[in-house]
């Protein structure tokens, strides 16, 4: 029996394409790795995120107001319980305030100012910084409470009684 040598040519063919699909590369990707890279680098930025809050320790008061949504990058002052004033993380004297913080801002009308004062810090000298920042020309100056407390201040069996 001749062949031609289109039949020839057929089954050399064929040969080689059931020797391919017998020893196949894998086309799947696995995922097991990926996925274990992408568990350990939530836990590092969940262990990491509390850690990148402001630097001064400072208990705040609570209020029923909810959270601003953030349009510039504010500037932060606080106000410890001691009555000391901190621009950002560095003391700075009450006399010097107005300039540092002109300083720090470029356009006082459009950036915006936290102002994180302790629970417990003088009501004189949380007003003070707000009118000092007030007449030097700061429209935008935001007072930052924590959420979840009373919003008049007593507690919730005064608020109880105050209804009956």
């Amino acid at each position: 029996m001749a062949l031609s040598a289109n039949d020839a040519f057929s089954a050399g063919k064929r040969r080689g394409r059931r020797s391919r699909r017998g020893r196949g590369a894998l086309s799947e990707i696995n995922v097991t790795p990926l996925v274990d890279v992408m568990l350990v680098l939530l836990i590092i930025f969940m262990i990491s995120a509390p850690l990148l809050t402001a630097g001064v320790p400072i208990e705040l008061p609570k209020t029923e107001a909810g959270s601003l949504q953030d349009q510039n990058e504010p500037l932060t002052l606080s106000i410890r319980k001691d009555g000391a004033i901190y621009v950002g993380e560095e003391e700075i004297p009450f006399s010097a305030l107005a300039a540092q913080v002109k300083l720090r801002t470029n356009d006082a009308s459009e950036k915006p100012i936290f102002v994180r004062a302790d629970g417990q810090a003088p009501y004189a000298i949380v007003a003070q910084v707000m009118a000092s920042l007030s007449t030097s020309g700061f429209s935008k100056i935001n007072l930052i409470t924590d959420t979840g407390g009373p919003s008049s201040g007593a507690s919730a069996e005064d608020q109880g009684q105050a209804l009956n």
